[in-house]
């Protein structure tokens, strides 16, 4: 297995080596056999507490870390803005101490502003995992995309992988060029270009907003929700016109390679950026990824909360 593990938090993959994102896609591998088992647990975070702290709805990831944590024998507590002391003003950094002071192990947080898992990790002691703040990243989903990728193809290095959407406001695309670009893989971006950033170059990927050439040489397309929320200057293509133009359907796919892989971090919105044909289709491994994510937030909660344990070792000899 690569490498050790030194990181108290995981805030994004920009920071990461090539070596601690192997690290963290081997560790997924070895957990991934335990949702096989008739008993679906390992005693590997037994006596740990985990607080799921999300101040945005989330089915797949909320969920995903908590049978995460669970099949590593942690105790989970979920807390969702709308029901806690948010609503009374309490502040992010506040919470986070509040919740610590009951003695939590790791706070795994999704926040709708950038930056705020950094944020609260540089407040509390307890391990912080980002689960996907602002437009920045989303760390854990990339992770599961990647590990995903590399069990369907057996590697990363020297892959075409296209990603597609709403690249301006997607914290996904954002960790998925880090993590790919790290281990070696050729990745474009394709957008109309209103929703392509600004210089999006300097992180090393080409851009298009031609689907065709997108899609011509690739051998995965990872699809991004688009996010119609977003439009308050009304300046997004309009759903019909732009499943037309780069929505992912039996005939687009059709000029594509064989055996490309279909991704969507999800949640799908059906005829506007795919078809039901394909995300349902024998190029999708849309629902391989949501059983992936499992295996990889075990290994984040795993390795996080053991250099931690080590760090507190540390301060106190």
């Amino acid at each position: 297995m690569p490498g050790v593990w030194t990181r108290k938090d995981l805030l994004g993959l920009e920071d990461l080596s090539k070596e601690e994102i192997e690290l963290i896609l081997a560790t997924a591998e070895s957990f991934k056999e335990v949702s096989t088992r008739e008993i679906k647990k390992v005693p590997a975070l037994r006596g740990k507490t985990v607080v799921n702290l999300f101040y945005e709805p989330s089915t797949r990831t909320r969920v995903s870390f908590e049978i995460a944590a669970k099949r590593l024998s942690a105790d989970v507590i979920n807390i969702a803005s709308e029901t806690s002391s948010v609503r009374k003003g309490e502040t992010l950094i506040d919470t986070g101490r509040n919740i610590e002071a009951l003695k939590v192990d790791i706070i795994v947080v999704r926040h709708n502003y950038s930056g705020a898992a950094v944020m609260l990790a540089r407040h509390v002691r307890a391990s912080v995992i980002n689960a996907g703040d602002g437009w920045h990243e989303h760390p854990t989903q990339a992770l599961l995309d990647v590990f995903t990728l590399k069990e369907k193809l057996g590697r990363i290095e020297g892959l075409n992988v296209s990603i597609l959407g709403d690249i301006a406001h997607s914290r996904v695309a954002r960790s998925n060029i880090w993590g790919l670009t790290k281990l070696g893989a050729n990745v474009m971006v394709c957008a109309p270009k209103m929703l392509i950033p600004p210089a999006i170059e300097q992180m090393g990927v080409a851009v298009t907003d031609d689907i065709d050439e997108a899609l011509r040489n690739a051998d995965a397309v990872n699809v991004l929700r688009m996010q119609f929320e977003r439009d308050e200057e009304n300046a997004f293509p309009k759903q019909l016109e732009y499943f037309k133009n780069f929505g992912i359907t039996k005939e687009r796919l059709g000029k594509a390679k064989k055996d490309i892989i279909v991704m969507h971090p999800g949640p799908l919105n059906r005829g506007i950026e795919i078809s039901s044909e394909i995300a349902d289709g024998i190029n999708s491994v849309i629902l391989e990824q949501v059983t992936n994510g499992i295996a990889v937030r075990m290994a984040a909660l795993f390795l996080v909360a053991q250099a931690n344990e080590n760090i507190t070792h540390e301060d106190t000899d």
